[in-house]
């Protein structure tokens, strides 16, 4: 029996039929805070990004944002996986857990999970396990899928890593066992780190605050951005994926970090008394 994940925030997040979803997935792109334009058909990855981090909020809010990221992962080329890194808001299933899943489904089809690769990741890691308690009510991988699929179709596989434990220690370990694993096998690759940034406070007070987490991202240092958010503090819900994007991009030899698009809630509807803010980011070699 082939073991399926189905979506839960399909109806909710974003729309459940297909036609209305591919609709808004363009609208997203089209939108005024989106890039502008829609993406063209990928040529041959290109090794020009190594990842991005994107928003995973309804896509009536952080939508558009997001297209940036997939623009830009467009644009670089077809990838063959995707490690795709979000936070365990549930608190639910084992610290870190890879889908053992074979597909993943969402309206618009079904992505293969890369199982293989997940269980290199979990076994040279050994902090992660093959697990799915912790991905059965988890929003934050799901709603990156639609995306992907209308970007890149099918025809890529994922390896989805849900962490409730979002510290430096296991971000480092994480970080650099995907990068050895990139470098290793030769992948032709992309690491998504899943994350919204600050959470309901006025605009102001959330600018001066990510405005801090920002610039540690900028400067890949993981350390002192999980300083940020614990001291200030932010209410980033994905410091750990992340984190590991950091320190992957560290160890690949990332040269340049770039800010594609930041945005807030209320950009979209106008009310910046109590905001939730997102950024998409991409880093290229």
């Amino acid at each position: 029996m082939v073991k399926i994940r189905r979506p839960v925030v399909a109806g909710l997040f974003y729309e459940d039929n297909p036609d209305s979803l591919k609709r808004q997935i363009e609208e997203c792109f089209l939108h005024k805070l989106g890039p502008g334009r829609l993406p063209a058909e990928p040529q041959p990855y290109s090794k020009s990004v190594l990842g991005v981090i994107a928003p995973h909020a309804g896509y009536m809010y952080s939508g558009p944002v997001a297209a940036h990221s997939y623009l830009k992962l467009a644009e670089s080329g077809k990838p063959k996986v995707l490690f795709i890194f979000g936070p365990n808001h549930h608190g639910r299933g084992d610290p870190i857990a890879i889908s053992s899943m074979e597909y993943w489904l969402t309206p618009l089809g079904k992505l293969r999970v890369d199982l293989e690769l997940g269980k290199e990741l979990a076994k040279r890691s050994g902090i992660a396990s093959l697990e799915d308690f912790a991905h059965i009510h988890e929003h934050s991988i799901e709603v990156q899928l639609p995306f992907i699929q209308y970007v890149f179709g099918e025809e890529v596989s994922i390896v989805p890593v849900c962490m409730m434990l979002q510290y430096p220690q296991a971000a480092e370990v994480l970080g650099k066992t995907v990068a050895s694993m990139i470098e290793e096998y030769g992948l032709e690759a992309y690491i998504i780190a899943s994350s919204d940034f600050n959470h309901y406070e006025p605009v102001e007070v959330t600018e001066r605050k990510d405005k801090r987490a920002l610039e540690k991202i900028l400067a890949l240092d993981y350390k002192g951005l999980y300083d940020v958010v614990v001291e200030t503090p932010i209410s980033i819900c994905g410091p750990g994926p992340i984190m590991v994007l950091l320190v992957a991009a560290r160890e690949l030899g990332a040269k340049n970090v770039e800010i594609l698009k930041y945005a807030n809630s209320g950009d979209v509807t106008g009310d910046y008394s109590t905001v939730v803010s997102y950024a998409s980011i991409a880093f290229m070699w």
